[in-house]
């Protein structure tokens, strides 16, 4: 994230559904540093792989913790689709681990010394609106750029009725 502040208000320059993962892990126990350091490492590794193949869909992440136990990234996507692709991704390093974590459970080797979540969110052009004063692109806006807030509306209510010139309704004449 840049250090440098904009000034003023601004807003995400995204322009139709947004897409956004949650996901992240739970150290239950600490003592277990084999069981959850891997799992804790898997993470960058598979930003790092999203990062060098940009048309994988990934347009953005923030690191964030919870608590000392508790890690998650916040993922803004290009599409669903590109999500789901991912994730089924033969050749990427998610499938590899989701494949590794399935074959230990089935075992009867998976422990709970860590835990793992995601929570996925679409929200529709129309559903999202963001506004920013006096910050660096952050979030949604780090991701998908930067608009001074009255090119969507001053107000919540504006910028979530704000559709791109090529979606708005046609003027209907007469009214």
């Amino acid at each position: 994230m840049p250090a440098t502040p904009i000034p003023g208000r601004t807003t995400a320059a995204l322009e139709g559904d947004a897409v956004v993962l949650l996901i992240g892990m739970r150290i239950n126990h600490f003592w277990a540093v084999h069981q959850w350091l891997p799992v804790f490492l898997a993470m960058p590794r598979m930003l790092r792989e999203l990062a060098k193949d940009p048309a994988r869909g990934l347009l953005g992440r923030v690191l964030l913790t919870a608590s000392p136990r508790t890690y998650y990234v916040v993922q803004y996507w290009d599409s669903k689709e590109s999500l789901y692709a991912y994730a089924a991704a033969p050749d990427g390093y998610h499938h590899r681990m989701w494949s590794l974590l399935n074959r230990k459970e089935r075992a009867g080797k998976a422990r709970q010394h860590v835990g793992l979540w995601h929570e996925t969110y679409i929200a529709p052009q129309g559903g999202h609106e963001s506004i920013y004063f006096d910050m660096p692109p952050f979030g949604l806006a780090a991701a998908t750029g930067v608009l001074p807030v009255e090119r969507r509306g001053r107000t919540a209510a504006a910028r979530l009725a704000h559709r791109p010139a090529d979606t708005a309704p046609a003027d209907t004449p007469g009214t």
